[in-house]
């Protein structure tokens, strides 16, 4: 498959992981067999890397704390940065790991019970790694869109209706 229909497929499976693939094939005037044999190849590429659901912990009664943390770093000679990036993504609070550029070297999200929890993971697992000279930790305090959806609560409009 040409590369325009292979962004297609992955533009469309990145808003809805859950489409179906003979409706997916119709969309992009492909077989069902050439798809789904292009996604098998592109998961063997590590093009798609898994396939995830959103969801908004916020209408739960889960209770989570998001935090980005800003870290900088000395890059160990030789390695760059990447092996300080595996070591710090090992850690089960991460779920990202950003190499960034600007004032700080990494962006690392991590989830947590509360924030004391959160506060803990930095100031004994990764301020302490060797090469991290210094972490500023930001709390989210509310998302409003993760991952391109829109998590606002649409409220209804309750007011009566009236006319003259």
């Amino acid at each position: 498959m040409d590369e325009i229909i292979r962004e297609k497929i992955l533009k469309n499976l990145e808003k809805n992981s859950r489409i179906d693939l003979h409706d997916l094939a119709i969309m992009l005037d492909c077989s069902e067999v050439e798809l789904v044999n292009e996604v098998s190849k592109m998961e063997n590429e590590g093009i798609i890397c898994g396939y995830h659901t959103l969801i908004n912990w916020d209408n739960t009664k889960k209770e989570i704390v998001t935090a980005l943390i800003e870290v900088k770093v000395t890059p160990q000679r030789g390695l760059g940065f990447d092996m300080l990036a595996e070591r710090i993504s090992k850690f089960n609070e991460v779920t990202s790991v950003y190499l960034m550029s600007g004032g700080f070297d990494f962006m690392v999200l991590i989830e947590g019970k509360s924030m004391k929890e959160v506060s803990r993971f930095v100031f004994e697992k990764l301020a302490t790694l060797d090469s991290v000279l210094s972490t500023s930790t930001h709390f989210v305090l509310k998302k409003y869109k993760d991952h391109g959806v829109e998590l606002f609560e649409h409220k209804k409009d309750e007011r009566m209706l009236v006319s003259a």
